[in-house]
């Protein structure tokens, strides 16, 4: 005769080993340092291609307007993979 569902031995629930090191915390300053950079290149892309002729320095710069705007951005996003 087949034995019931109530008589067979039960598995013991799995619990996973205590971690030994504690979680990670970024720096109080990451975060605001992300989103900083990562407006001022938006904003430095946005105000070249909007007003870049009317400001000395920018027209002076020329197309490496872009390179600083795009180096904000990809700081920003260097600074984004620290962020736990």
């Amino acid at each position: 005769m087949p034995k019931s569902r109530n008589d067979r031995k039960k598995k013991a629930v799995y619990t996973p080993p205590p971690s030994a090191t504690k979680p990670q915390v970024s720096p109080r300053w990451l975060l605001p340092t992300l989103v900083t950079v990562m407006v001022l290149g938006v904003v430095w892309i946005a105000v070249y291609y909007i007003a870049g002729s009317m400001i000395p320095y920018m027209s002076d710069l020329g197309n490496w307007n872009l390179a600083i705007g795009f180096g904000g951005i990809i700081l920003a996003l260097i600074l984004g993979t620290r962020w736990h």
